[in-house]
């Protein structure tokens, strides 16, 4: 079939349903309502005469079809992506969209320098949009890695295959325990004998996963996927978690938080750039690259 832009729409809606787990769920990101994302659907598989998803009462499920159609998508869409952009730079100046996976609450650490690489690419090209996907570590290189976003930065316990990985810089994580918390006005010759006690949050978030051989109790009573979670909890004074330094700085500083034994319960984490070794050559994406390097240059 011909490829029309009509057709590329229809993709990209498809490549957001995929990724969002539905069409409800899509509705947020794609800012439509559920009844005309699934018109659109329905034309995309008109337009492609297969079946690229199962809806329903039993749920959303992605067909075998769809799986090859997502990737398709992704990589037609990608190819549109640096066309543009090469073209862009025939004429001395840049255009598409800059695409940024990330962990989450970077924002507050002051070595982070996405605000000043998103200055510095406007300043440069007037015709770049930018999309950034705050999510899990693990979704950070998945979305680098099937080409839906240029670069992330986030963390890696281990590399994937056809991906590069440049560090910017190490993440202090502390111990914390929150007012309320019986750690949090005891006495110093008292924090061993309750720390044997203290209910310690479970994270599933890859920045502490495997590398906590603290020693302490984990019961799994509590359970955060995000360092926001992970807050809460310690806020409500039951429970006692990791979280990195600049983070909690902001409870710390209200007299909300209180970290235990510091020079004992800490670990550091490099943040990294991530991109992939077998993206098409892009002028934009090459641009990005380099001005997150050079904001994230500290002497």
């Amino acid at each position: 079939m011909q490829v029309h832009d009509v057709d590329l729409r229809l993709l990209r809606i498809f490549v957001a349903i995929v990724e969002c787990g539905g069409l409800s769920a899509a509705e947020s990101r794609l800012n439509i309502g559920r009844s005309t994302i699934s018109s659109h659907l329905s034309d995309l598989e008109v337009r492609l005469g297969i079946k690229l998803c199962k809806r329903g009462r039993s749920g959303f499920e992605i067909t075998e079809s769809g799986r090859v159609t997502y990737q398709a998508s992704l990589e037609l869409l990608q190819q549109c992506e640096a066309f543009a952009s090469t073209v862009a730079s025939s004429k001395n100046e840049l255009s598409g969209r800059v695409t940024i996976a990330t962990i989450g609450t970077l924002v507050s650490d002051p070595r982070c320098g996405v605000a000043r690489v998103i200055a510095a690419l406007k300043a440069k090209g007037g015709n770049i949009q930018f999309d950034i996907n705050v999510c899990e570590a693990r979704e950070v290189e998945t979305s680098v890695a099937n080409g839906r976003s240029l670069v992330g930065l986030g963390v890696s316990r281990h590399h994937l295959r056809g991906l590069d990985y440049y560090p910017l810089h190490n993440e202090t994580n502390y111990l914390y325990c929150g007012q309320g918390h019986p750690l949090f006005d005891c006495k110093p010759a008292e924090v061993n004998k309750r720390l044997e006690v203290a209910e310690v949050i479970t994270s599933n978030y890859m920045r502490d996963k495997e590398v906590r051989n603290d020693g302490l109790n984990y019961q799994n009573s509590a359970t955060a996927y995000h360092d926001e979670g992970i807050a809460h909890l310690i806020l409500s004074g039951a429970f006692i978690g990791y979280l990195p330094e600049h983070y909690a700085n902001y409870w710390l500083d209200k007299g909300l938080f209180k970290s235990i034994l510091p020079e004992k319960y800490s670990y550091q984490i490099p943040i990294m750039l991530i991109s992939t070794k077998n993206n098409i050559v892009s002028p934009l994406a090459n641009a990005l690259i380099e001005e997150i390097k050079r904001c994230h240059s500290f002497g």
